[in-house]
């Protein structure tokens, strides 16, 4: 084997290292509504480095789902718990997980279906779209843990597709 043959299967090597570790961020809140768009942008964001520096391969429904699920459980701390909030993202490049603690008591709950009803389809949102939900209490407050797929599967055609 020719040096140039070993040095290209260690860049091989080092690039399948560099695309599956795990990344994560945070980011702190003090949740008026006005942060709401901010948690948008944080998660858009990640996803955005993810795809430019670790070569994440990460759907433009993923994007969306990430940015209505981070908004609606933003808006659940604004309404429900208002004060600090900590929000937390953490990627392989495959699952996007995010979780959310606030100091609020009291564990969300979805609403029975019911489409005549107006408002109160958030929690509803998200436990549709996500891989998985976790609500756990804390010492102080609660944590909301979701993970959501990053590639679209193939069984369900990309968003762009299926408006079609």
């Amino acid at each position: 084997m020719s040096l140039g043959q070993t040095h290209a299967g260690a860049d091989r090597k080092w690039l399948d290292e560099v695309t599956t570790a795990t990344v994560r961020s945070s980011a702190v809140y003090e949740m008026t509504s006005g942060d709401i768009g901010r948690t948008r942008s944080f998660v858009r964001e990640f996803l955005s480095t993810g795809q430019s520096m670790h070569a994440w391969t990460v759907s433009g429904r993923a994007t969306d789902i990430a940015q209505l699920v981070v908004s609606e459980l933003a808006t659940n701390v604004c309404k429900y718990a208002p004060g600090p909030c900590l929000l937390d993202v953490e990627s392989d490049g495959t699952m996007l997980s995010i979780t959310m603690w606030d100091s609020g008591a009291v564990l969300p709950s979805p609403s029975p279906a019911d489409p005549a009803r107006v408002g109160q389809h958030g929690l509803e949102l998200v436990l549709a779209v996500c891989q998985s939900f976790e609500l756990r209490r804390e010492a102080v407050g609660k944590r909301v843990s979701v993970q959501i797929a990053l590639q679209d599967s193939v069984e369900r055609p990309p968003s762009d597709e299926a408006a079609r």
